[in-house]
């Protein structure tokens, strides 16, 4: 399976013949004979064993090894990465879609592990957690007062499917302890995070990554949307890095009329693979709009792409992030991998969206954020895009390669989530937490209330907001908030309505003034 995603640098950031080197570092007295014909390569294979023979300090020459892969890895392009053991479990299990464990979502509160919402029908719910429960022991491993990593505290609670484990809770809301004794199973990690009503015609499904179980995510979405009569789609790929190719391309032949070019392929050697939709999409007529940002990349741009240039919807937002580039995992037998980037694809039209990365990784991932700087995030004249690499879609729409795919319809960031800072923020956790311990002080202020209650309630006051820029102060983050106050109190909103009621209740508040959907249904009109 071919993997297209933007590798984030913060996580860490060929051929055979780079296969051969790696596996040298830890050879066979075949392997020896065989590098023996390559002076680089023995060279590499002889340093690791005269430190591991001769060198006056113990050392751990896998750390080494490890350093020179990267180092590697590092002169070739952005998205070539290695990945260790210690991070390589984790990465595929979100790729896979689930894992086996207990079903809450939570997070280090002070000193204890604060549950913020059981997963619906998971595992801990139908054993009775609550929000707001703190899990104190884990079997007779104590949990608060030591600050765990939440590497160690999934550890902790995931194991095999079936198995059982005994949690010991606090329940604030009572003042009391609790034994709790829940089966491990199958947890879902969802790809597409709501699909819903916008209004009677209009459909709306999120899609926050390309896993292995997005596809039919979306399938299911648009299915139960199509039975409700929708006539037009809206498909948000914002702050989606992407994925699987395979899964990109299975969604944009539900939207392509047979034999419709998706995506292309190239390799080194110049060898052209070409992917055409096939006669069997369920929703080739119906209008389609996608959302995008700086931060929409790889197969999230392989759909956008494919939307575009075969003039089947608009595309809305900003300037995508520009990753035009195939990667296939290579897996070793410690758990580590490579990811190795074995082609470049390109849009139906033939452009590749790939920015340059000439001048190294560091400033490569950081043009985005440039654009806050150049003023491209506010305005579309300040989009550069290079004459040189212009294109026609079949019905003559201009379109530009060169880096990202650049919107039908803009939409300036200011517009949609007010100040630079107040954009940044938005993107944290930060909100969420400060919910959480509002609801953690008075979760019975909203015991009862149904949900139109909660919005009459929540719209009657400016003391969650004025709370939360108390609580930004204490967190030490000194941002002024008030010009931004309408976007804050909604972003405030949807995050308590997410805790109380679930995902749907958070973009039913979110979507209502989001400025890049009041683009789409504008166009309706």
């Amino acid at each position: 399976m071919k993997f297209n995603t933007k590798y984030l640098p913060i996580v860490i950031g060929a051929a055979l013949a780079l296969g051969t080197v790696l596996g040298s570092l830890l050879s066979t007295p075949a392997q020896d004979q065989f590098l023996a014909k390559n002076n680089s390569k023995n060279k590499l294979n002889k340093l690791i064993d005269f430190i591991n023979n001769e060198y006056v300090d113990s050392i751990n020459t896998d750390s080494i090894v490890n350093l020179t892969v990267d180092n590697i890895l590092s002169k070739l392009d952005p998205h070539s990465v290695y990945i260790p053991p210690s991070e390589q479990a984790e990465v595929a299990e979100s790729m896979k879609g689930d894992f086996v464990g207990i079903g809450v979502n939570f997070y280090m509160y002070k000193d204890s592990v604060a549950i913020i919402k059981p997963i619906e029908n998971g595992p801990s719910a139908k054993a009775g957690i609550q929000a707001g429960d703190r899990i104190l022991y884990v079997g007779k491993t104590k949990l608060f007062g030591r600050k765990l990593p939440s590497d160690s505290l999934f550890a902790k609670l995931k194991g095999k499917r079936g198995t059982e484990v005994e949690l010991t809770v606090y329940r604030k809301s009572e003042q009391k302890k609790l034994k709790v004794k829940i089966k491990r199973d199958i947890i879902p990690i969802k790809s597409v995070d709501v699909s819903m009503l916008l209004d009677k015609n209009t459909g709306y499904i999120k899609i926050n990554r390309f896993a292995e179980t997005t596809y039919a995510e979306f399938k299911s979405g648009l299915t139960k949307l199509k039975q409700k009569g929708i006539q037009s789609l809206i498909i948000d790929l914002r702050d989606n890095g992407g994925g699987y190719m395979e899964e990109a391309v299975a969604i944009a032949d539900e939207f392509l009329k047979d034999k419709q070019l998706i995506v292309f392929t190239k390799n080194k050697n110049g060898e052209t693979e070409k992917t055409y939709a096939t006669g069997s999409g369920s929703f080739e007529s119906g209008k389609v709009s996608v959302l995008i940002n700086e931060n929409s990349a790889s197969a999230s741009e392989i759909l956008a792409g494919a939307i575009q240039d075969n003039d089947r919807g608009n595309i809305i937002g900003r300037r995508s992030f520009g990753k035009g580039l195939v990667q296939r995992e290579m897996d070793f037998n410690d758990g580590s991998a490579v990811r190795l980037t074995v082609a470049r694809y390109y849009t139906p039209t033939g452009r590749s969206i790939q920015k340059p990365y000439s001048h190294g990784n560091e400033d490569y991932f950081k043009e985005s954020d440039s654009r806050f700087n150049n003023g491209e995030l506010y305005s579309k004249d300040s989009i550069k895009v290079i004459d040189t690499l212009k294109y026609k879609t079949p019905k003559g729409k201009i379109v530009y390669g060169g880096g990202g795919i650049v919107p039908d319809v803009f939409v300036p960031i200011e517009i949609e989530h007010g100040s630079e800072g107040s954009a940044y923020l938005l993107q944290t956790g930060i909100v969420g937490h400060f919910v959480f311990e509002q609801l953690d002080k008075n979760r019975k202020a909203f015991t009862g209330l149904n949900y139109q209650e909660f919005i009459a309630k929540m719209q009657s006051t400016d003391d969650y907001f004025k709370s939360f820029q108390k609580y930004l102060f204490k967190n030490g983050l000194d941002l002024k908030l008030e010009k931004n106050k309408a976007i804050i109190n909604r972003y405030i909103t949807a995050e308590f309505a997410r805790q109380l009621y679930g995902e749907i209740y958070y973009y039913d508040v979110i979507l209502k003034n989001d400025a890049m959907i009041k683009a789409v249904l504008n166009q309706k009109k």
